[in-house]
């Protein structure tokens, strides 16, 4: 098995957590394009998959209030029922915690509607308990761009580590010579990569038409 510098994203001992991308919590989402976080969760989940690493998901209040996880991640795990809670702090669910826990694993790569609130309250929690915590920033949304960058600023001051979906994918990556994943990761990048995908698949018409 890799094994990386301890401050680098290692697949082998991270975790996903994906909170609460659901339609009603969408519907409040004012600090980005809502399809742009909706593209970038998938691209998270879907890489999580790809390089075996677990992926934990998660709901609040699913049939009174939020309605089901959006169908682009849940398409990614359709045996894997989401975690639904109450609380606020996912971290405060038992079922939840235990999900996380049972894996072993030390870094928790996190991403959830709204920033704010399930975001930022299990990340101070993780953090407590000895975690290392990764928000993804750009699968994540906030109630407004102020809410987001003042819950971003409050967690990175506490401790934890921003980064985007993609960032996350390259690192478990590290090395385009590793053929084990890189036509999965080529084919995630070209689905959710933006124009870096569009890049790609410019250069492999190219390839084909010389």
């Amino acid at each position: 098995m890799r094994k990386y510098p301890e401050l680098l994203l290692d697949p082998a001992d991270s975790v996903v957590l994906i909170v609460d991308h659901q339609p009603q919590m969408y519907f409040g989402v004012q600090s980005a394009p809502r399809d742009e976080i909706e593209n970038n969760v998938t691209g998270l989940a879907k890489a999580a998959k790809l390089f075996g690493v677990p992926c934990v998901l998660t709901t609040i209040e699913a049939q009174s209030f939020s309605g089901p996880l959006i169908q682009r991640v849940q398409a990614v795990y359709p045996d894997v029922m989401p975690i639904d809670r109450t609380s606020l702090n996912a971290w405060e669910d038992q079922n939840l915690k235990k999900a996380v826990v049972s894996t072993g694993r030390k870094k928790i790569i996190l991403a959830g509607l709204w920033t704010e609130v399930c975001v930022t309250l299990p990340a101070l929690s993780m953090l407590t308990e000895g975690y290392e915590v990764f928000a993804v920033i750009d699968a994540s949304g906030g109630a407004s761009k102020a809410a987001h960058k003042a819950a971003v600023q409050r967690m990175v001051q506490a401790g934890v580590n921003p980064v985007t979906w993609l960032q996350v994918m390259l690192e478990w990556q590290r090395d385009w010579n590793d053929k084990t994943t890189y036509a999965g990761a080529m084919t995630i990048i070209k689905e959710h990569g933006g124009a870096y995908g569009l890049g790609v698949e410019y250069t492999e018409a190219m390839q084909i038409g010389g």
